[in-house]
């Protein structure tokens, strides 16, 4: 048989008649190497990207901290240059603010009229009422309630520590009365 330059000559026992398995595959022990070093690769790779982008996150975080408290700290001396200037203490005690009511709840207007508890104070005297969220106030003693602003009116004009009837709408549709008595605030 003539070889070519393009046709290597095989190596001795190698020759196309004497393989006594024509369909076995010869075995490379250089394949499994090859394959470790990828899978190192490739979690060496993972790892990098991880810890560059939990990096980054907290450069940007350690970033908007700094710049938000920088912005916190010029409010802080615009606040204090604009002020006015504190009266000298004088001797004689002022008068402590008359003393307001309160519901203990924070309330938005209803679709309809009234006014929905949106949240309600735990230890407050709304949920001393039984006021829950998702109800909807109606009447406050007579006045009738239309709107947040209404009822905050009512609040407003009624004494602390004087009982006051309450007419609710609880989210099953179902109405209530309930006896509350309004807190103080000072």
């Amino acid at each position: 048989m003539e070889q070519t330059a393009l046709r290597p000559k095989p190596l001795p026992g190698q020759e196309p008649g004497d393989d006594p398995d024509p369909g076995a595959r010869t075995p490379r022990p250089h394949a499994a190497r090859r394959r470790h070093r990828r899978l190192a690769t490739l979690l060496t790779g993972l790892l990098v990207g991880t810890v560059l982008v939990l990096t980054g996150v907290g450069l940007g975080t350690v970033g908007a901290t700094v710049i938000g408290m920088s912005r916190l700290a010029e409010l802080q001396r615009a606040s204090v240059s604009t002020a006015p200037p504190r009266p000298s203490a004088s001797p004689v005690p002022a008068e402590a603010p008359a003393a307001r009511a309160t519901l203990g709840v924070e309330v938005m207007d209803a679709d309809r009229a009234g006014a929905r508890i949106v949240a309600v104070d735990v230890p407050g005297p709304g949920y001393r009422a039984g006021l829950v969220r998702g109800d909807v106030l109606l009447n406050f003693g007579e006045t009738r309630i239309d709107s947040a602003a209404d009822l905050l009116r009512a609040v407003r004009a009624a004494g602390p520590g004087e009982e006051v009837e309450l007419t609710v709408r609880h989210e099953s549709g179902a109405y209530q009365q309930l006896s509350f008595v309004p807190g103080v605030v000072a």
